[in-house]
């Protein structure tokens, strides 16, 4: 966004934060029960949202505050929150008027149900665990381990034949009791025999039909398949092919129902599981047990098995809409970034099913349906509900609908919310006035940047974009940019009980290991929990975390890209980027001293280059800044930060910068370099603006004014450096020029490194075969020998022998560097220095020649390791044969 701002685009974010019903409601029953000793049924429903909004109050506005730390450019005089009286109307109206539409009924379901929440949940809150065989876990609520990943084979007898019975598999033997009948596929020849026949329950005796059905897969298990529908989604939609009533034998608590008996009623189900195998024994009717591979349904809030039960709740009907959505994309009105996400998309809306929206919960928004209480039950009439935006127009349309006067109905309100996810997608619409006004959305640059996986973007987004063009017949933006989620360094997602969530706040101001720890006791771990995440934090975090500063740690995060897989954080790779910051700190430093409190800059379209150097630097320029619009316009970040890191690092600071030096010290003083410098600075800052904002407003506001006064009050609101306006000086030739130039210094500090010359500087000789390269070398022979750290720079006539006691390195079949030693170095000191270096290397070359990759080893890096090695002893042996040469030449020192 403010890439946008600074191109002249009208932008907007809106800052905002969903209520998260489920979440928050955990987080202050924990806060209760831990400082008070009290559970939320012991409060009226009022008192407990007072003790929320408290909470709310005191801890919810810490993603603003770390928006606000990380320098994130939002409008705050617009911040919203899904529970405020805007987004309250929005969300009832929006109830209403889906429920007009017929888009939204309330109906008995089978639904995703947390007991330990006592909620339903939606399906982006199931984790699917895959378990490899036997895997034994604790649950919250239940006395013992429970053990998973088990098949239970239990005998069903058939009637009328005592020596005849079907076996089932199950893994889930505490659903035993809900069962209504066993099902085999028809053309299954083992059971043809039996069609038709009944079987007797192996709890209770009780008849069961035993069901023909395609659905059942002959080839898995048995074949014969035990059916539950009060609690199996298949078995639900096979039930009722089959006019199967459904049996609901776990209650909202994880207990057993009065259905099963007194037995087992009010038992938790997995204690009730044991019970269960017990009875099969004792009844003779257990026939196995084996591991068995599955995935288990986990309740992301809880960590409890999630169970499904059959629940009367409201529903919003998702296809005509999600036909919507996926049009939209295909069509090319909504553009999904990365393009990879569009396949998941057309996939996911043409699977999906209707929208559960009732939670069980206090804190969220309650649902505006009303039951019209009839003082007398009539029969097995269904119960009679009503929508309005009021009571008082909840109560009107109950007058009109059973015919009685308003004032003697009376009426209940669900007492339920609604699934956060519902105001969350309004929050585009809501947040800019719907339903008093539809929005022009378009009027903004269309674009949400989102932090979430693929399963979140199309529970969120696709919601989004269903309800707002049912709503207010636009889509709320016309693309959906999805950088990915940031997990630690080890790829592991954040979590607070594994101790490796990392607050943005103390990676930019740093904090000590003590007061992390600190924080996690305050939080709601329960002991174990607490345990293991303080453990981790001391492992990762042994000195604390060191500060880094806000623009490392954007630069950081923007240098991974946006369209490649998640984003493993580490602080020490923030710390590196702090340590960029501290250069292009020094960089500003010398450029300012250099200018001078009396330099006044030119307009940069009037500068014009005064020597071959200064048009590199701005050939370089010019570049960057190509590159970061392309970067920009494909929302890909990470080619701007390389961009930038390069030309920062790696252009101005390494190589112009120190080649300017000696230059700056000429008399009179050249006047090029000065406005160069300026311009590398301002336009180099207003580059890296989007990216560390703080850094560069500093460092641009202690920048000279340019002539006229019409600089901009900020940084920020300043012109963002285009390709265009610079391809003046883009000179790609030059470039390719000066790329031969830094060969030969990277040749020329090589032999420095390889005679250990620390502060000698040597002559040097360029001997070329061809005439233009030698005049390419002539433009730049003074920073050659700067950035070489040698003296004089000349040129051997082409067929002429170098003079002796001089070190050779060839750059290519042309051209040679030469490079004075004679008087620099003793060669008889340097000859063991370097007969020891070769010996470590032998050494190594040797054992790698010996040594055999182990499994998941690639032959290719050992090659490259032996070719490094090889070339290294190769240059090492020629140093020595030119220091024997020099040591026959010229005696040592020590023989005069």
């Amino acid at each position: 966004m403010p890439w946008h701002r600074m191109c002249g685009d009208e932008v907007l974010w809106v800052p905002g934060s969903d209520h998260a019903g489920i979440a928050t409601q955990a987080v202050v029953e924990k806060h209760l029960w831990k400082e008070q000793g009290v559970r939320r049924h012991e409060l009226s429903r009022k008192d407990f949202l007072r003790e929320v909004w408290k909470w709310k109050e005191e801890k919810g506005g810490e993603i603003c505050e770390q928006l606000q730390a990380l320098g994130a450019s939002l409008d705050w005089d617009r911040e919203c929150f899904t529970m405020d009286a805007g987004s309250s109307v929005a969300v009832t109206e929006a109830f209403v008027r889906l429920y007009e539409a017929g888009l939204l009924y309330r109906n008995q379901q089978l639904v995703n149900w947390s007991c330990a929440l006592r909620s339903a949940i939606s399906d982006i809150e199931v984790e699917s665990r895959p378990l490899p065989g036997r895997t034994e876990l604790r649950l919250p609520g239940c006395p013992i381990p429970v053990s998973f990943g088990l098949l239970v084979s239990v005998a069903f007898p058939v009637d009328g034949e005592p020596d005849t019975e079907i076996v089932v598999g199950t893994t889930r033997p505490e659903t035993l009791p809900g069962d209504v009948a066993v099902a085999v596929h028809p053309d299954d020849s083992r059971y043809t025999h039996l069609h038709g026949r009944q079987l007797r329950h192996p709890l209770t005796g009780q008849l069961l039909p035993l069901v023909t059905d395609s659905a059942v897969q002959p080839h898995m298990g048995t074949g014969a398949v035990k059916v539950t529908p009060a609690h199996s989604l298949a078995d639900a939609e096979l039930g009722a092919r089959h006019g199967l009533s459904p049996l609901s034998v776990i209650a909202e608590d994880g207990t057993m129902t009065s259905l099963c008996g007194d037995w087992l009623q009010g038992l938790h189900r997995f204690v009730a599981r044991e019970k269960i195998m017990s009875a099969l024994r004792e009844r003779g009717l257990f026939r196995g047990l084996q591991n068995h591979p599955m995935v288990l349904p986990i309740c992301s809030r809880s960590g409890d098995v999630v169970e499904y039960l059959l629940k009367s709740q409201w529903f919003v009907r998702c296809r005509e809409m999600g036909d919507r959505a996926a049009q939209a994309v295909e069509s090319g009105a909504l553009e999904l970034s990365p393009s990879f996400h569009q396949k998941n998309w057309q996939h996911w809306f043409s699977h999906i099913g209707d929208w559960c929206i009732s939670r069980q919960l206090w804190w969220g928004h309650q649902i505006p349906a009303y039951l019209v209480v009839e003082e007398q039950t009539k029969g097995d009439r269904e119960d009679c509900w009503v929508v309005g935006r009021t009571e008082a127009e909840a109560r009107k349309i109950a007058s009109e609908l059973t015919g009685r006067p308003a004032a003697e109905l009376i009426l209940q309100r669900d007492p339920d919310v609604l699934d956060t996810w519902f105001s969350s997608a309004l929050f585009p619409f809501a947040a800019l006035g719907w339903p008093q006004e539809t929005p022009d959305l378009t009027r903004f640059y269309p674009l949400s940047l989102l932090e979430t996986g693929s399963d979140l973007l199309f529970f969120w987004v696709g919601r989004m974009v269903m309800l707002g063009t049912q709503l207010t017949g636009q889509l709320p933006f016309s693309k959906v940019l999805l950088h990915p989620m940031v997990r630690d360094r080890q790829g592991r997602k954040m979590s607070k009980s594994l101790g490796n969530v990392l607050d943005p706040r103390d990676i930019i101001s740093g904090v000590e290991l003590q007061v992390l720890q600190e924080k996690l006791r305050d939080g709601n771990l329960d002991s174990t929990e607490l345990a293991i995440a303080a453990a981790a934090q001391r492992k990762d975090f042994p000195h604390g975390i060191p500060e880094c500063g806000t623009d490392a740690l954007r630069f950081t995060l923007c240098s991974h890209g946006a369209l490649g897989g998640d984003l493993h954080l580490s602080v020490s790779e923030v710390l590196s980027s702090r340590h960029f910051c501290n250069k292009i700190w020094n960089a500003l430093r010398f450029i300012l001293n250099a200018l001078g409190e009396k330099f006044v800059p030119q307009p940069a379209e009037e500068l014009s280059p005064s020597s071959p150097m200064d048009a590199w630097i701005l050939s370089r320029l010019a570049h960057t800044a190509r590159e970061c619009g392309r970067g920009f316009l494909a929302q890909e970040l990470s080619l701007v930060t390389h961009a930038l890191h390069h030309f920062w690092l790696h252009n101005l600071c390494d190589v112009y910068l120190e080649a300017v030096k000696p230059v700056l010290l000429h008399s009179p003083r050249p006047q090029g370099p000065p406005q160069v410098l300026f311009s590398c600075a301002d336009i180099g800052l207003r580059l890296l603006a989007p990216l560390m904002p703080f850094l560069a407003e500093e460092l641009w506001q202690r920048l000279p004014p340019r002539p006229g006064g019409s600089s901009a009050p900020s940084i920020s609101v300043a012109p963002y450096p285009t390709a265009c306006s610079l391809e003046h000086w883009h000179q790609p030739e030059l470039e390719q020029c000066f790329s031969r130039v830094q060969e030969a210094v990277q040749a020329l500090r090589a032999l420095r490194a390889t005679y250990q010359l620390t502060k000698a500087r040597p002559r040097v000789l360029l001997q070329s075969s061809e005439p233009e390269e030698q005049g390419l070398f002539e433009a730049f022979l003074e920073p050659l020998g700067t950035l070489g750290h040698c003296g004089a720079v000349g040129f051997l006539p082409p067929g002429v022998l170098a003079p002796s006691g001089w070190a050779q390195a060839p750059l290519n079949d042309t051209i040679q560097v030469y490079m004075e030693l004679q008087g620099l170095v003793d060669p008889q000191t340097h000859l063991s220095l370097l007969a020891a270096r070769r010996h470590k290397l032998q050494k190594q070359l040797d054992g790698l020649m010996a040594w055999t990759p182990s499994e998941g080893e690639t032959e290719t890096k050992r090659q490259q390791r032996l070719s490094s090695l090889e070339l290294e002893l190769s240059k090492l042996d020629k140093a020595a044969s030119h220091l024997r040469q020099l040591m026959d030449a010229c005696p040592s020192p020590r023989e005069l």
